[in-house]
């Protein structure tokens, strides 16, 4: 007999988003997944799930560069210029340059912050 994964809502006492290993609720991830186009009518229950996930990952690997600008200004509060120059920086990040662009645009200008290369 197959066995409930780790994602399972059996094993996690539902899908709420309450319980079990989501950090982001999947209510609301699945209504950002329906308005995303006309198209989209039905979702499966596994599929908020992924992207509750994948959210988390990208999270994770934003806020980690950005802590790296933040050190590398040797202070210990992460600002949004530091999530600015960590997403200009980021080869990866290249899809929200113009979403920080202004941001960082206005760092650079009141904090005389320059973006920082990192290695990835």
């Amino acid at each position: 007999m197959r066995q409930a994964g780790t994602y399972s809502g059996i094993v996690n006492g539902g899908m709420s988003g309450r319980f079990g290993p989501h950090l982001l609720p999947l209510a609301r991830i699945k209504k950002i997944m329906k308005r995303s186009g006309e198209d989209v009518k039905m979702i499966s229950g596994e599929a908020p799930i992924i992207f509750s996930k994948a959210c988390e990952l990208f999270i994770e690997e934003l806020t980690k560069r950005s802590w790296m600008v933040t050190v590398q200004g040797k202070r210990r509060t992460l600002h949004k210029e530091d999530v600015a120059s960590a997403v200009i920086a980021t080869d990866i990040f290249d899809f929200l340059v113009n979403l920080v662009s202004d941001s960082a645009a206005i760092a650079n200008d009141s904090h005389d912050h320059t973006p920082v290369l990192m290695e990835r």
